[in-house]
């Protein structure tokens, strides 16, 4: 593996996590804690090994510039600075609902895991749609 083969890389753990964060919400709804917890668990470790992989991506390669031209454009841009800003918030949030979790805070866990999930999905769908009109389209 390459430094080029990263944002493949980076897609296929952004795509993990997302289907990761969905059997997390299928397991707690259908009452599995444990479960729960280890599949939550396995997508936070999931996110931080995709930041470690895009940070050495970016250190080393720097930024691809998007090619498309006309509406994509803007749509692309519109997807990616959502994405961005979302990227950002989403890291501490998602810190706070682990820690709470793991510290049987669970009217609190709850209360911010509302929030957390559904913005750490759409970062993670978002992710792999960047990578695709990016490297794919």
């Amino acid at each position: 593996m390459t430094v080029s083969d990263l944002p493949a890389l980076n897609a296929t753990l952004n795509a993990t996590a997302a289907v990761l964060l969905t059997t997390g919400y299928v397991l707690i709804r259908r009452g599995r804690v444990a479960q729960h917890r280890a599949v939550m668990i396995a997508a936070v470790c999931t996110s931080v090994l995709f930041l470690i992989s895009y940070l050495t991506y970016h250190a080393q390669i720097g930024s691809k510039h998007f090619e498309g031209q006309g509406p994509i454009r803007i749509v692309y841009f519109t997807i990616l600075l959502t994405h961005t800003i979302l990227a950002t918030v989403i890291v501490p949030m998602v810190l706070m609902t682990l820690s709470r979790g793991l510290k049987g805070k669970y009217d609190r866990h709850r209360a911010i895991a509302r929030w957390t999930l559904p913005l750490w999905m759409y970062v993670s769908v978002t992710g792999v749609i960047v990578y695709l009109m990016l490297y794919r389209l």
